[in-house]
């Protein structure tokens, strides 16, 4: 009875893994059953052994994934918080957790498990702090909205959410879709059940915006298919609209609220760079997104947008483009954070290059827009503002993400501060620095590594080798 237990439980807990596309390679299963309970099954009644096995089911399988430490090698390690490269250090991982980081290679216990990292830099897994998952941009992203179901962008963003994570990005902050759908926030839901692979996601739901700004899809239409899009529809016109939107989204689900302060870039309308909202809507949305737990993420490109923003207390602003030195002197006065999301401003200019990419007033946008995305985050920078990593994955193909240090470090940003970034600064931004960020004790156990060392060669970022998120290992090659 215990020898057919015992192979009964390592094939539950292997098809377990393969569910969750895990490697078998990649992870270790061991069971051992004890004399008393060998004893209690063999001693017991047949009516009585299915109820002793569920019992014991029940308490072993819990267990089984994280049975044992895992040591990890480390010949380089990242310190995002000292800007330092340690060297040859050891991490140890008990469950989802970090429980030790010790110089020199730990040799473990009898059946600990060792990953030889020895010839790779080691890092606390990447945050993106701005990235839409269910979408990609496409020269038929327009037309699809008219085709495609929720349940159609849902099954598409299964592959963008492997990528994101196989890139080494463990954790992303999704600000958002427009219109109607929630298809992000059952993807979170899904990721945190182990239905799906896919980074730890902090989403936005559904965009607010004004009836005809940057988060409005009627933009565009013929006469007869606008309509009045309203909160349901992410439109909010008005400081009492703006407070039911808000909570509206906390109905919903959403772990923060995303709005457009300013014209955009890839939507229909014909100005990407006018304020929006006024100072009063924002300030009573950012008043009870608070209430509510939430953080304000702004997209703004124009600098009346941003001030605005800034002056009503938003956590973030989003992209700010034509950010002024009165905007960097508001931003360092109340600690708010710029995402600048470099990839995005380069991929759209060069997208609308091609003829037909864009419907014209989109591509006019972009080429207006997109570039000067690096320039403002280099004088940001400079000037003390508080950066956050972000990419507007879903803008240019998932994956992809790692592009931006390039970017950042090429506006001045040093390759260890563009990592921090990526890490320390953008868990703070999001709020959860008790749980990611850095590689220390208690921390969950999301680590990466690279081929290379970034701190001399950024272009290290784009060759991930290993990633564990949540102390599964999801990569190792």
């Amino acid at each position: 009875m215990a020898a057919w237990l015992r192979r009964t439980l390592v094939r539950h807990t292997a098809a377990q893994l393969k569910g969750q596309g895990i490697d078998k390679k990649s992870t270790q299963v061991k069971i051992s059953l004890t004399d008393d309970t060998t004893s209690l099954l063999s001693s017991s009644k047949p009516q009585n052994v299915m109820k002793k096995m569920i019992a014991v089911f029940a308490t072993i399988i819990p267990c089984l994934l994280f049975a044992q430490k895992t040591i990890l090698h480390c010949g380089k390690l990242v310190d995002p918080q000292n800007l330092k490269v340690l060297t040859e250090m050891s991490v140890v991982v008990e469950g989802n957790k970090i429980t030790d980081v010790q110089n020199g290679y730990t040799s473990g216990a009898a059946g600990d498990k060792i990953i030889e990292l020895k010839d790779k830099t080691v890092m606390p897994g990447l945050i993106d702090c701005h990235v839409h998952m269910t979408m990609q941009q496409s020269p038929s992203a327009f037309t699809d909205k008219f085709k495609m179901n929720p349940a159609d962008y849902a099954y598409q963003s299964i592959s963008y959410a492997r990528s994101t994570l196989m890139a080494g990005f463990t954790t992303v902050r999704d600000v958002g879709v427009v219109g109607g759908s929630t298809v992000n926030i059952s993807m979170r839901n899904a990721i945190n059940k182990g239905l799906i692979i896919g980074p730890r996601m902090y989403t936005a739901g559904k965009i607010i915006s004004s009836t005809g700004g940057h988060g409005d899809v009627t933009n565009g239409l013929r006469e007869d298919l606008l309509g009045d899009p309203g909160i349901d529809d992410g439109i909010a016109n008005g400081v009492d609209a703006c407070v039911k939107a808000i909570r509206q989204r906390y109905k919903e689900g959403s772990d923060l609220i995303k709005i457009t302060a300013s014209g955009g870039v890839l939507s229909m309308e014909k100005d990407g760079t006018g304020a929006q909202y006024s100072e009063e809507e924002i300030k009573a949305m950012v008043q009870t997104a608070k209430d509510y737990g939430m953080k304000v993420a702004a997209h703004a490109h124009g600098a009346e947008a941003i001030k605005r923003a800034v002056r009503a207390g938003v956590t973030s602003i989003e992209h700010g483009t034509f950010l002024d030195d009165e905007g960097i002197a508001l931003m360092k006065q109340n600690g708010t954070w710029l995402v600048p999301t470099i990839i995005a401003g380069k991929s759209t200019a060069d997208s609308a290059k091609k003829p037909g990419y864009f419907p014209e007033v989109i591509a006019a946008k972009a080429i207006a827009i997109g570039p000067k995305i690096q320039s403002t985050f280099g004088k940001a920078y400079k000037a003390g503002v508080k950066i956050a990593f972000g990419t507007d994955a879903g803008v240019y193909p998932h994956g992809k993400n790692w592009i931006e240090f390039i970017y950042m470090t090429e506006a001045g940003m040093p390759p260890l501060e563009a990592i921090k970034a990526a890490t320390v600064s953008a868990a703070e931004l999001i709020g959860i620095t008790d749980k990611v960020g850095t590689i220390e004790k208690n921390k969950l156990a999301d680590i990466i590594a690279v081929d290379g060392d970034p701190s001399t060669d950024i272009q290290s970022m784009g060759k991930v080798k290993f990633v564990m998120k949540d102390g599964v290992v999801y990569k190792n090659d």
